[in-house]
């Protein structure tokens, strides 16, 4: 079965620093190469437009993205 999510959010969330050794971000873009863990790809959303949802090209952050018309 075949999904589609949509994410919000522009920037990984951090992990408590006391429960772990290290720095430790999760991705909430839905971008990373390296989910859970935040890669960075986040960066691409930096001038996504508030009210448009976007669409990335097998959702890869290195592919187009366009505009979608819900």
């Amino acid at each position: 079965m075949a999904r589609e999510v949509t994410h919000e959010e522009r920037e990984p969330t951090a992990i408590d620093p006391d429960d772990h050794d290290g720095d430790i971000y999760i991705c909430q873009c839905g971008l990373s190469d390296d989910k859970p863990f935040c890669d960075g790809a986040h960066t691409v959303t930096a001038d996504e437009e508030d009210d448009v949802v976007y669409k990335y090209e097998n959702d890869d952050s290195d592919q187009p993205r366009q505009p979608v018309d819900e």
